[in-house]
């Protein structure tokens, strides 16, 4: 698949990535660590309305699903599960091809940094399942700012950090959280949602071909 829809349009100094979602194909996996944490504790969540709220940090979503629901969760009883079911997990993470080719395409071209709503530990680990470790320069996450996507912190500290303006950053960003912090951080915003629906609609139709094709 050509890269073209969401290769980014000049002029730009550099790249900004999310990581779930966007670079890594986490959401099924994050789904499944959360529903059977909170499941744990006596609480329900639904996949859509997960879906509904991704690149919400960890604590803040636990918040809201309790505030939502009524639910009396103990936020870091929960994080705790979710995030040991989650990193049993994993080693099975995939990239995203598309987004992946964007980070080669460009690797020592332009500056590029990770910023991630999730811990570092979990970033570095599914950069190094996706085998994308090496790519970027910085590296930014929950622990480093005081504020979680939508607030634009993590984008401005990815800046900083890569010594370029903000205007100057393209960010790629699979959730609407994330797309409103870039908005903030005065950063143009390439939503990969578009090219992940069109591998979702090519990947039922290969299966469903296959499943006609005569013996």
């Amino acid at each position: 698949m050509s890269i073209s829809p969401i290769a980014p349009t000049p002029p730009y100094t550099a790249l900004i990535f999310d990581c779930d979602g966007t670079l890594a194909d986490t959401l099924s996996l994050h789904y499944k660590a959360w529903s059977e944490s909170v499941q744990v504790f006596g609480a329900h969540m639904e996949r859509e309305w997960y879906y509904n709220r991704t690149g919400i940090s960890t604590v803040e979503l636990i918040q809201i699903l309790n505030a939502t629901y009524g639910y009396q969760l103990d936020v870091e009883q929960v994080k705790t599960e979710k995030n040991r079911r989650y990193r049993q997990l994993l080693h099975t993470v995939k990239e995203i091809q598309p987004v992946a080719e964007i980070v080669r395409t460009n690797y020592g071209k332009v500056p590029m940094a990770i910023a991630s709503g999730g811990s570092r530990y979990n970033i570095q680990t599914t950069l190094k399942a996706i085998r994308l470790t090496n790519f970027f320069d910085s590296t930014i996450a929950i622990e480093d700012v005081a504020l979680g996507k939508p607030a634009p912190d993590i984008f401005l500290l990815a800046a900083q950090k890569l010594k370029v303006k903000p205007s100057e950053c393209i960010v790629y960003e699979d959730s609407n959280v994330g797309l409103e912090a870039a908005q903030l951080a005065g950063m143009r915003g390439i939503d990969v949602r578009s090219v992940l629906k069109h591998l979702e609609a090519t990947t039922s139709l290969i299966q469903t071909d296959s499943q006609n094709l005569v013996p």
